[in-house]
């Protein structure tokens, strides 16, 4: 079935049509309730299924015979570091650390902050929560005491889960003393605070509520997953707040575990083995779906990077991550591509490094000017150059170019609409999101949401995404967009 029919059928059949995307992933109880309308605008995936996203990740891949292939890849050139884990290897770092957090009392339904740099040990916490059924609430490492006190006091987390430090570029920042401020700030005060000891700052532990991760793993017994229903939450994302108050977005376990699995082919046609590295964070929503959740639903080795496109040591160093680990796919952004031209204006990094494994390279989370995409365009002759669109509200919409020079593009997904009203680009989404925690359903009666993106639209139904609405000024009479004044 080609991309249009497949659009259309998930439009006019759409019961259907993710029933056979949902028969992908393991089910622990089928659903039979594909989807059900809510009286907010939206509705939820799969209300009568269980199902756990940890052992869809993880367990299901070894009862497919993965066990001994390569999960994750650390890469750290800020410490100097490569490790890899197997999933057979993972999935028992994940299980101990899981039975640890049920040590402390964490069970299904508690919620627990993490605030952590990007070393293995994020994954396995997000994936451990998800193993008990703990909702994970992940906050960018290195953010502002006040900012984490601020999602502190939202969430009401059980725990908080740190590392002794994190690392930008050369410079060592110590975590714990402002999670120790950020917890004095909150109303609300954790019942533990869970730091792992980096050998580059030792964290001071505040006796009867820290406790040391290498510890508490070292007393743990491997627990196994824990069925929860579709709709109960994964885990709680923050908006950063550049349209206003943080808003914390709730995504559930079914919808999201289906869509993830389903974008892996859909965007970037992914299979099992495959090396799939998202040059992200995993305190974005990009991090959480496509470093740790998507590429392990799909069966592929997942790239955890720590470390910047320039810098570490210089602009060569995603063409050196690629070479080294057999890069199949990759996802960036633009502000990435921006970085390494103004290093390596000529490429002369690239043709240092044999990127021939490289079969599509992905870019998205905001526009791309046109200098650098045509820029790219031509370094990339014989790779795939693929635009997403996507929000931490509604997730990734696959981005459709009949030409790479060209920034419009296709926005489409399945099971979505999309519309400009007022210059602005509306989705009508059934989305696997459940809500905004502690704030009103941002869906309108007739499950539209307003993106707060400004976009045109041609008459092919091709898209411009132009810039955020707040950043729109007045020039002349003219609407200007950072984006414009940038890529000028």
């Amino acid at each position: 079935m080609d991309y249009h029919s497949e659009f259309r059928q998930s439009i006019d059949q759409p019961d259907a049509f993710w029933r056979e995307k949902a028969s992908a992933i393991d089910w622990m109880e089928p659903p039979k309730t594909i989807w059900q309308p809510t009286d907010n605008g939206h509705g939820e995936w799969f209300p009568d299924g269980a199902l756990n996203t940890s052992d869809i990740a993880l367990d299901a891949n070894i009862r497919a015979g993965r066990g001994e292939q390569k999960a994750l890849i650390y890469d750290s050139p800020v410490t100097g570091t490569t490790r890899s884990y197997t999933y057979n290897e993972l999935t028992r770092a994940v299980a101990t650390f899981a039975g640890a957090l049920q040590d402390r009392g964490i069970t299904k339904g508690d919620r627990v902050i993490l605030y952590m740099p990007m070393i293995p040990e994020a994954v396995i916490a997000m994936l451990g929560c998800a193993r008990i059924g703990a909702i994970h609430s992940v906050v960018f490492g290195g953010f502002a005491s006040n900012e984490l006190a601020v999602r502190i006091d939202d969430a009401k987390p059980k725990a908080v889960i740190t590392a002794s430090c994190g690392i930008e570029v050369s410079k060592v920042i110590e975590y714990k003393p402002l999670v120790d401020k950020a917890i004095d700030q909150a109303d609300h005060k954790p019942e533990c605070c869970i730091v792992f000891q980096r050998p580059q700052a030792k964290a001071t532990l505040q006796e009867g509520r820290d406790f040391d991760w290498g510890e508490m793993v070292s007393r743990a017994r491997a627990v196994d997953p824990v069925p929860v229903r579709a709709t109960d939450p994964l885990y709680i994302l923050y908006t950063s707040g550049t349209t206003g108050k943080p808003k914390g977005v709730v995504r559930d376990n079914g919808g999201h575990a289906v869509a993830l699995r389903y974008s892996m082919h859909l965007v970037y046609d992914a299979s099992p083995g495959d090396v799939y590295w998202a040059a992200s964070d995993v305190g974005w929503v990009v991090g959480h779906s496509y470093i740790v959740y998507a590429p392990l639903f799909a069966g592929c080795t997942t790239i955890l990077y720590e470390g910047k496109p320039v810098k570490t040591p210089d602009a060569g160093a995603f063409w050196r991550v690629v070479q080294d680990h057999g890069v199949n796919l990759l996802f960036t952004a633009p502000t990435a591509f921006r970085a390494v031209r103004k290093e390596d204006p000529e490429a002369d990094q690239l043709s240092r490094y044999d990127i021939s494994s490289l079969k599509t390279v992905t870019y998205g989370t905001e526009p791309m000017p046109e200098s650098t995409l045509k820029r790219f365009s031509k370094l990339f002759p014989d790779i795939n150059l693929l635009q997403t669109y996507g929000l931490s509200e509604v997730g990734i919409l696959r981005s459709k170019s009949k030409s790479t020079d060209s920034l419009w593009v296709k926005i489409g997904g399945e099971g979505f609409e999309t519309r400009v009203v007022d210059g602005m680009l509306e989705i009508k989404a059934k989305s696997a999101m459940l809500g905004y925690l502690n704030a009103p359903s941002p869906f309108t009666e007739d499950g539209w949401f307003k993106t707060g993106d400004m976009a045109v639209c041609n008459q092919a139904g091709f898209y411009r995404i132009v810039d955020r609405k707040k950043g729109m000024f007045i020039s002349g009479g003219e609407k200007v967009y950072p984006v414009e004044v940038e890529g000028g």
